[in-house]
């Protein structure tokens, strides 16, 4: 099982000093977006973030500022928002209702739910 981590791509690092305009701004001019499976974003403010297309997969977002945050074209399946700020968010189709609370106050992992 892989853990959480501290990655070392320069746009994951934009997002951990909480810099949303640079991260924005540098993702819209990338067409390979690198993955952010497995990282690190406990207690961060990303609001404003630009979400889509990214893959979130596994990642931890304990006690994160997440309001307003449209994740419905991002790969959440796996990752954890305990504790997480959430309102206004948008996720994706395939994550229950029940997968996001289970996960907002338990700290589970959400899991995808498809052909259900």
């Amino acid at each position: 099982m892989e853990d959480i981590r501290i990655l070392q791509d320069p746009l994951y690092k934009t997002l951990r000093n909480e810099n949303i305009e640079a991260f924005n701004t540098a993702k819209g001019r990338i067409t390979d977006l690198p993955s952010f499976t497995h990282g690190d974003f406990r207690g961060l403010d990303l609001r404003g973030m630009d979400a889509d297309g990214l893959d979130l997969s596994h990642a931890y977002f304990r006690g994160a500022d997440l309001r307003g945050i449209d994740f419905s074209l991002a790969n959440l399946e796996g990752s954890s928002i305990a504790g997480a700020k959430i309102s206004g968010c948008l996720f994706p189709i395939e994550l229950h209702a029940d997968e996001i609370v289970m996960s907002l106050n338990h700290g589970t992992r959400m899991r995808y739910n498809v052909g259900k």
